[in-house]
Parts: structure tokens; sequence; C-alpha cells
């Protein structure tokens, strides 16, 4: 695999929007800590590529001192897309000043917990519910994935 890593750009909306769609169905996600809906397709992030093909993108907001992931797709997975995505945007929150990155995953997601605590990440907090807090602003959250009810939010932190 040829991969390549960079900045989104106006060009890639209609790629990133598709990526976004497949993973979350539509570019609209909650943010952690925000009780918000947010566009996920409007905020900086990185997409990945393999030759011509999407690998990957990657979101991400500024919020007082962090760095916060948005949303994480490797659209090939195993390939190392994930971390060549992760790795960029740790070297942007590096290079600004961050003292952390944070992200948050569900209960349910088993393969990406594992991933983020090899790359690194600690869990630092269980926020009990509040996937159906988050279901209140975008009633699409699933109930279930994989047999596994998807209720609490889990947040992971690195330090830098």
């Amino acid at each position: 695999m040829t991969m390549s890593v960079r900045a989104i750009e106006p060009g890639d909306l209609t790629a990133v929007t598709r990526v976004l769609t497949a993973s979350w169905g539509g570019s609209t996600v909650v943010a952690l800590g925000r009780g918000e809906l947010v566009d996920a397709s409007t905020m900086p992030g990185f997409i990945a590529h393999d030759g011509d093909d999407v690998a990957g993108v990657i979101t991400y907001a500024e919020r007082a001192g962090s760095v916060e992931i948005i949303t994480i797709d490797a659209v090939l997975p195993g390939k190392g897309v994930g971390r060549a995505l992760l790795d960029a945007v740790r070297a942007v929150a590096a290079e600004r000043g961050a003292s952390r990155l944070r992200l948050v995953t569900t209960n349910d997601n088993t393969h990406a917990l594992r991933f983020y605590q090899r790359y690194g990440f600690d869990l630092i907090a269980l926020h009990r519910h509040g996937v159906d807090r988050a279901r209140a602003l975008k009633p699409s959250i699933p109930a279930e994935s994989d047999g596994i009810p998807i209720r609490h939010e889990l947040e992971l932190e690195l330090t830098l």
C-alpha cells in the first residue's frame, strides 16, 4: 500500500462526506463535552489515500489547550491508516502547544478501544448512559452493534 496523508481541502468535501455518511449515517455527529451536534465535514482534519482511493478520514477540534478527535474512519482497516491519521493530528496538536489529545468511543466499540490503548491513550472517564443523551440529539444512533447494547461513552486521553 502506498499511503499518503494530507490536510483536508475544500475539494475533498464530497469524499469526506461519503466516508462520514458510511460510518456515521451522515456528517452530523455529537461532539464530546459539547452536548451539541456538529457537522464533521466542516471541521479541520486529514484524509488518507491509497493511490487514488480514499483510505481514511479524521476530523478534530481545538478546545481549551487540547485537541479533540471528532471522527476517525479507516476505510481500509488493518493497514495502518488509523495510526497514520492519528499521527497527523498528534503532530498538529503538539505544534500548536496542546497538552493532550482526547476522543470518545462507545462501550460496544471494543476493536477501537484496543487500538486506542495500543496507541497510548488512557481511559479517563466513563460517561454512563452518555449515548442515551447523545441519542436525544441524534436519534439515528443505533441501539446496538454486534449484539452489544450501545449505552455508554468512554473518554480517552493521550498526554502530549
